[in-house]
């Protein structure tokens, strides 16, 4: 098969989820022999420098000045469109939401992610097109993958889409790329930490752990928090911190590369990520990876990615999270225990077994 990857997810993103899951996906179907072309005139992406010469169609601008991002969101589409049409792909699986298609001839697979734009809408600007854009793609595509079968429900139930036009393919996970020797992280107290990761507004749910940390002195006097990535605390983040009892001085924001977030989970006393929704959930596999404890929520597809290997509690029950962390932090056995399964967990998802799911449904279609 002659496979054509789109500019979207190469334009929008130098690093992230979407784009690194098709550089995955990419790099597994080559080695798999089948003909792979990704048509990015011009892009942003780190991860295609690790595909071999001559997949990428296409070169990298590191930084887009603000004025010219969306001149060149327009030129890489009338260019990929051109070359991706001589270059005569079999399928073509579009990267994000595009309310038209990249080319018209032949069939197309579109990957949805999750549908919070839809289930938290007050989380976005009112102007963003993201939701309206997902559901052209999904319903002038030939095929919908989901990445896990919340997500695939989630789909079917707000925008009709028909179930046999539908398919789960799970993520994969490289647990190997995530060692390194680095020293131990330690906070300026010395105390063992508490680690939150990524983005905090909304249905992230950031301030109901401030909450439950807040509300057990244990907790507040034992522990410090790691707020890795989103940003500086905004002023009512820092305001909560104080609300709720906690100190200032021991509640961190830091930023990094992925070697130092390695650090932070491998040092990490408890991974919690209390999140009122994912479509999948990488970071909970990151933390297992390093052996660190993860205390998660139940809802959407996170009991799908955590099985059995996390501590769950349910986001809607009061006192729910503060008692999970506790379970786990001051439990020998049951920290233990959570780590050697957590272990055996991230063997289960690889990029091979996505690719191979993949290649199958883009088979159906051919």
């Amino acid at each position: 098969m002659r496979l054509a990857f789109d500019y979207q997810a190469f334009h929008m993103q130098s690093y992230g989820g979407v784009s690194r899951y098709f550089a995955r996906l990419a790099q597994c179907l080559l080695d798999s022999d089948h003909e792979v072309g990704i048509f990015a005139p011009i892009h942003r992406n780190n991860y295609l420098g690790d595909l071999p010469q001559g997949v990428v169609h296409g070169r990298q601008m590191r930084r887009y000045p603000p004025r010219v991002a969306r001149l060149l969101g327009a030129y890489n589409r009338l260019l990929a469109r051109h070359t991706m049409a001589q270059w005569e792909p079999s399928l073509v699986h579009e990267t994000y939401y595009s309310s038209k298609p990249v080319l018209k001839s032949k069939p197309a697979v579109v990957t949805v992610f999750d549908m919070i734009h839809e289930l938290f809408p007050a989380d976005f600007p009112a102007h963003d097109g993201t939701s309206l854009h997902k559901r052209m793609a999904v319903e002038r595509a030939d095929h919908v993958i989901c990445i896990s079968e919340s997500t695939r429900k989630d789909l079917i139930r707000l925008f009709g889409v028909p179930e046999q036009k539908t398919s789960v393919v799970l993520l994969g996970f490289d647990p190997s790329m995530t060692f390194q020797h680095e020293p131990a992280y330690r906070t300026p107290s010395g105390r063992p930490f508490i680690l939150y990761v990524g983005q905090r507004g909304g249905y992230k749910n950031f301030g109901g752990l401030l909450t439950a940390l807040g509300s057990s002195a244990r907790l507040r006097n034992d522990f410090d928090i790691v707020a890795f990535g989103g940003g500086p605390f905004t002023q009512n983040e820092s305001s909560l911190i104080t609300a709720t009892g906690l100190s200032a001085e021991r509640v961190f924001q830091i930023g990094g590369d992925d070697n130092f977030l390695n650090r932070l989970y491998g040092a990490a006393k408890v991974f919690v990520y209390p999140s009122l929704y994912e479509g999948f959930g990488i970071p909970p596999l990151e933390a297992m990876a390093h052996g660190c404890p993860v205390v998660c929520s139940n809802t959407s597809s996170l009991p799908e990615v955590v099985g059995n290997t996390a501590e769950l509690f349910d986001p809607d029950v009061d006192d729910a999270l503060r008692g999970a962390i506790e379970t786990v932090a001051y439990s020998d056995d049951a920290w233990a225990r959570l780590r050697l399964l957590g272990y055996e967990r991230v063997r289960q998802f690889s990029w091979q077994k996505c690719a191979a799911e993949t290649q199958q449904i883009y088979k159906g279609l051919i």
